[in-house]
């Protein structure tokens, strides 16, 4: 978090009079999909960050000020965080930021529509709350031509960068161009240094079968080999 930016925090705050799962929040399937996609894959292969812990989570509130109303961003992660063993607490279940300690660093937003205002009021709210990165991810280009726009927060500022590689936290962002879920579209995912997207858990799942069904197939093709050879594979 930017030394400029501060969050302000009452300690005699009494969070059971806040509402934190207000169940107003509605999206459409595209979204819905995309932010699983971004959510599971990290949890599949939790080792993607060495042995830090991390959060990421979608449509969950973030309480930045005691006396603003939460961001309820399309999807975050944190790092060097983790849910509370007592998540069942009401100051367990959602991400107030004098808890954890730290904001997000890293919000992303799906846009949905025009009125989201997410290149204006609410880029403005991600750099006062202090987020690293912010992304914004418009897959029916309701803004603009552009699908997805990343920005870095300097100084209390965002400011708009070309690349998706997230420097600061060791992992990148890309446009894949694939089915997912039985949906052949355009979606953003994490990735690695390389450009290669981290996996789901079915296409781990769908890897270690192929690799396994190689592995069978090799002695049957040898046998085979042998045989047009003349000779007996079993001797």
């Amino acid at each position: 978090m930017s030394p400029d930016v501060a969050i302000e925090v009452d300690v005699s705050l009494d969070i059971s009079k806040l509402a934190i799962d207000d169940n107003t929040s509605v999206d459409h399937l595209i979204s819905e999909k995309q932010q699983r996609l971004l959510t599971e894959p990290l949890y599949s292969n939790p080792s993607v960050f060495g042995t830090r812990t991390f959060l990421l989570a979608a449509n969950v509130g973030v309480f930045y000020a005691v006396r603003q109303p939460p961001l309820v961003p399309d999807v975050f992660l944190s790092l060097d965080v983790e849910v509370p063993q007592d998540w069942r607490e009401k100051k367990n279940r959602t991400y107030f930021v004098w808890e954890f300690g730290k904001p997000p660093d890293v919000v992303i937003e799906i846009v949905s529509n025009k009125e989201g205002n997410e290149l204006g009021s609410k880029l403005d709210s991600y750099a006062r709350m202090g987020v690293a990165y912010y992304i914004v991810f418009d897959p029916l280009q309701q803004l603009g031509d552009c699908v997805l726009r990343s920005f870095e927060q300097r100084a209390g500022h965002y400011q708009e960068i070309s690349g998706t590689w997230l420097e600061a936290i060791g992992i990148g962002l890309t446009l894949w161009d694939g089915k997912f879920e039985g949906k052949d579209d355009l979606w953003l995912r994490w990735c690695t240094a390389e450009g290669a997207v981290i996996p789901t858990g079915a296409e781990n799942a769908n890897q270690e079968r192929q690799r396994a069904e190689r592995a069978e197939a090799k002695p049957a093709q040898l046998a085979e080999r042998l045989r047009t050879m003349g000779l007996d594979p079993d001797t």
